[in-house]
């Protein structure tokens, strides 16, 4: 492993653990626990939560700790799979 590939691991280590401090600060334990169970589940979904998330934090909208319920609700909403039919003719 060359000095470059250790500088992005090390930044890649840096963004993780900075993305784990914003969303214990913006979760509460019980929401910041279910999202970590989730991820067990469905790792792109909970991709998809943490970016939603850390966006409405830089964008200067989250104004409260979410709560489980409220996480419910945004993991519902994400993850909502369309749904389509094919019709043969």
């Amino acid at each position: 492993m060359d000095i470059q590939d250790q500088n992005e691991l090390a930044k890649a280590r840096q963004m993780e653990e900075m993305k784990k401090q914003m969303l214990s600060v913006m979760l509460t334990k019980e929401a910041y626990e279910r999202l970590s169970r989730v991820r067990s589940v469905n790792p792109q979904t909970v991709a998809h939560v943490e970016m939603y998330l850390i966006q409405l934090y830089q964008a200067g909208k989250f104004n409260e700790q979410i709560t489980d319920a409220k996480l419910k609700e945004i993991l519902q909403i994400l993850s909502e799979k369309k749904d389509f039919k094919i019709t043969r003719r």
